[in-house]
């Protein structure tokens, strides 16, 4: 039940996401979404994940002090990668009406290769986070983690308009 109200925070949170499936304009006002608007919204989705994942978790004192310093480096990470999607949604909604075979093919490689970072970036946390809180915690970790991603990409999915 944690879980899922925890959930629920994090799909209220990334409601505002909505600016990004617009075309290259915000619906509501009027004014083209902003790198400023895409850092205040990855600052707020981070802090409902930190604070999930603190529910979910339920940590040992001494699992949390090992834990979030290798948490940090991951979701910089995630980040850094997500930059790419963030490219990828910007170009895509100024140019989805206009799609033409070659920027199809440019969206197709774009998103696979963002799925291939993602992947690669989670298979080599998963030693690092089991070496601070073991197999069984990272485990659930992961869980929580791809739990929080599925949200991310049903949001995104249910935003961005079909090619025409």
């Amino acid at each position: 039940m944690k879980l899922i109200s925890g959930l629920a925070t994090v799909v209220f949170a990334l409601g505002t996401l909505n600016a990004l499936g617009q075309a290259p304009a915000d619906a509501n006002t009027g004014r083209p979404v902003t790198d400023d608007d895409i850092a205040v919204l990855r600052q707020d989705v981070q802090a409902d994940k930190t604070e999930i994942i603190t529910r979910n978790m339920q940590f040992t004192e001494d699992q949390s002090k090992a834990f979030w310093p290798v948490y940090r480096n991951y979701a910089h990470e995630q980040q850094v990668i997500g930059d790419q999607r963030v490219a990828l949604i910007k170009d895509y909604a100024a140019n989805y009406n206009t799609m033409d075979d070659a920027k199809a093919q440019s969206y197709i490689d774009r998103a696979l290769k963002f799925d291939s970072d993602s992947l690669q970036l989670r298979k080599t946390y998963v030693s690092r986070f089991e070496k601070v809180i073991g197999a069984k915690q990272t485990a659930k970790f992961y869980q929580v983690d791809n739990r929080l991603s599925l949200l991310v990409n049903l949001q995104l999915a249910a935003l961005l308009p079909i090619i025409k």
